[in-house]
């Protein structure tokens, strides 16, 4: 007999506003796209603004507060996509409510918050998932399998050249706790963070590790107020270490952009090498081109992902920031579905908290 099919899963998003935000461009024409997902439920920072964010969005429930929404019966899974300070307590009432948790990256504020969450949800044995969405994209995962499959043969060093895009010169909009270290909202743990992930899927974790950081520009004006506001959050990252396969690494991360290169990741082996190539250094959304060159080539040339890595139900959104957390989102069904853990879960990303951790106070600034 032929299984029946799913139920849908019922969708609450905790951050989805009326203005533009994450949770509107990223996750929302993801979820409408998606069969096996109805997004029935959203909440805001009060009752007013999320009545506004559901009339714009064609939300049936809307919210003044996660714990309301947590409490609902027909939310299966709750989303957080509200500010990294704020995740604690909106993932608490929503595990403590016995839900499934997508949390966007970073988890918490620190390895503390992180382990508490990812703790408090295994003693309830609930699913959990972190928006790492790099290691969804279609272009990692075929770098992924090249690298498995012995492309580069075997692999002797990686190199990653990133530009964080904000913490440069310009004072992002309403960005003031981005240059707070107390948020856990910085370049560290956003776009190097992110980068970082998808360079691990890849090539394997870290065995040994060194870093310097440098907080170079001093002073941002808040061009809105006037206000000077003095970071206290790196705005240079450089690391050496050593893979568990004994290749080495190099990565450097920068505020702002460069008038060179945004972002270059090289993967140099023994049978041949693997460029990766984008216009900033956030991994997790965006396009990036792929090169290589092996055996007897001495030139790279351009390597396309098969279209098997790309999900058709997707195909609108090919080319923007909603792909990769659209494909998230396809691989937490199967996930939930068939009892797998390809996603990350709130273990991994505890994981990935310590190893900014160690980076930190290798670099002294802890």
């Amino acid at each position: 007999m032929p299984s029946s099919p799913q139920p849908p899963i019922g969708v609450g998003i905790v951050g989805l506003s009326a203005r533009r935000g994450w949770a509107s461009i990223g996750h929302l024409p993801a979820l409408r796209l998606l069969d096996g997902f109805e997004v029935r439920a959203l909440s805001a920072s009060s009752a007013d603004s999320a009545k506004a964010a559901a009339e714009k969005h064609g939300v049936d429930q809307a919210y003044g507060s996660a714990a309301e929404l947590a409490a609902a019966d027909d939310v299966d899974l709750v989303v957080v996509t509200v500010k990294v300070p704020d995740h604690r307590e909106i993932i608490r009432s929503a595990l403590a409510a016995g839900k499934t948790v997508l949390s966007e990256w970073p988890l918490g504020t620190g390895p503390a918050e992180a382990e508490e969450l990812a703790s408090f949800a295994a003693a309830r044995r609930l699913r959990t998932f972190a928006g790492l969405q790099a290691r969804s994209a279609p272009l990692v995962r075929h770098l992924r399998d090249l690298v498995a499959d012995g492309y580069v043969g075997e692999v002797l060093s990686t190199t990653l050249v990133g530009s964080g895009r904000g913490w440069g010169a310009e004072f992002p909009e309403g960005g003031a706790y981005l240059l707070d270290r107390t948020s856990g909202a910085n370049m560290l743990t956003i776009p190097f963070g992110h980068a970082l992930d998808g360079l691990i899927s890849v090539l394997g974790d870290f065995d040994e590790v060194s870093a310097v950081t440098a907080t170079r520009r001093r002073e941002l004006l808040d061009p809105s107020t006037g206000t000077v506001h003095r970071p206290d959050v790196a705005d240079q990252l450089a690391i050496g270490g050593v893979l568990s396969s004994g290749a080495v690494a190099s990565v450097h991360y920068r505020g702002g952009t460069s008038r060179g290169t945004n972002f270059r990741w090289e993967i140099n082996g023994t049978d041949g090498d693997l460029v990766v190539t984008g216009d900033h250094g956030h991994l997790q959304m965006g396009e990036y081109a792929l090169a290589g060159a092996r055996g007897s080539d001495t030139a790279l040339a351009e390597l396309t992902v098969p279209e098997r890595y790309f999900d058709p139900a997707l195909a609108a959104l090919r080319g923007t920031v909603a792909y990769n957390v659209g494909a998230t989102y396809a691989q937490i069904r199967r996930d939930l579905a068939e009892d797998t853990s390809v996603v990350p879960d709130f273990a991994h990303a505890a994981r990935h908290h310590r190893l900014l951790d160690r980076i930190e106070r290798a670099a002294g600034r802890v």
